[in-house]
């Protein structure tokens, strides 16, 4: 049966990708945030996982503002990176897991989740740059993936209860998974941000610092907030932090907290890592 190992958090800011293929990781601004990668780093060596399913938010690539699908699984045996902005060269092909994929999109659909199946799906800095952070830059990628998009960009966006119950429909889909596969799941994106209008730059220390205590050891903590709340306190973009919750519902309720590090500002952005790990 396949096995959900444990989850990570991770930014997934353009300007990641950017840092990485410049050689900046070392930089006086850089390298607080690039440090905090290094415990997360270690532990999923030694997870050693078959597949890595990234939660993250399309930013344009496959859905414009005209069709933005809730919740987008990507069920292709390859995923091309494009788009990546700053004039950088695409990364190489990223594996998928397809056969394991359809699994998941059926017993979401059997779970109530209408979830938009993709057959071809393009990647962009939100799915690479958390794989970029955690693994480096990479010829080949030493794991499979599966792309789970969440719409966060157009509204009306799901809520943080609606993310948390994806989750937990998404952890009984592996774990029904017949095949010996080993799982692991990142929640990108947040935290507090906002990228325009008078309160550009918003970042509230505080309250991110909280999301992740709560996100780790209480996450329906979480479900209270509605998202112009979550948006109020965090900055437009800082509503990309709902997405951690697909990670962590599909965890175990006693997922063990690993590793936890918080940086800002990075990108005029506050970046939070976690490391959770299920406890078997």
């Amino acid at each position: 049966m396949a096995k959900i190992i444990g989850g990570l958090t991770s930014s997934h800011i353009p300007a990641v990708g950017n840092a990485i293929e410049n050689n900046l990781q070392q930089e006086p601004y850089w390298k607080r945030f690039f440090d905090g990668y290094e415990p997360a780093k270690e532990w999923l060596k030694k997870a050693a996982p078959d597949v890595v399913i990234v939660v993250y938010n399309d930013h344009g690539l496959n859905f414009f503002l005209d069709k933005v699908p809730t919740f987008a699984l990507g069920c292709a045996d390859i995923y091309e990176n494009a788009d990546e902005g700053w004039g950088l060269k695409p990364q190489a092909p990223f594996p998928g897991d397809a056969e394991l994929s359809w699994h998941i999109a059926e017993s979401l659909v059997e779970q109530e989740f209408d979830i938009c199946t993709c057959q071809e799906m393009l990647v962009d800095h939100g799915f690479v740059n958390p794989l970029r952070a955690l693994y480096g830059t990479l010829k080949e990628w030493p794991v499979k993936t599966i792309p789970l998009a969440v719409n966060v960009v157009q509204h009306p966006v799901p809520t943080a209860a609606r993310c948390l119950k994806l989750g937990r429909a998404l952890g009984k889909a592996i774990e029904s998974y017949p095949e010996d596969t080993r799982v692991v799941i990142f929640g990108t994106g947040g935290m507090s941000h906002q990228l325009q209008g008078e309160r550009a730059g918003l970042i509230d220390v505080d309250f991110d610092i909280e999301c992740m205590d709560k996100i780790a050891t209480e996450p329906e903590w979480f479900t209270q907030f509605s998202n112009s709340e979550i948006m109020r306190r965090t900055g437009t973009e800082g509503i990309e932090t709902i997405m951690w919750l697909v990670m962590r519902g599909a965890l175990q309720d006693d997922a063990k907290l690993i590793h936890k590090h918080y940086h800002a500002p990075i990108s005029n952005t506050g970046a939070g890592v976690m490391v959770l790990e299920n406890q078997y």
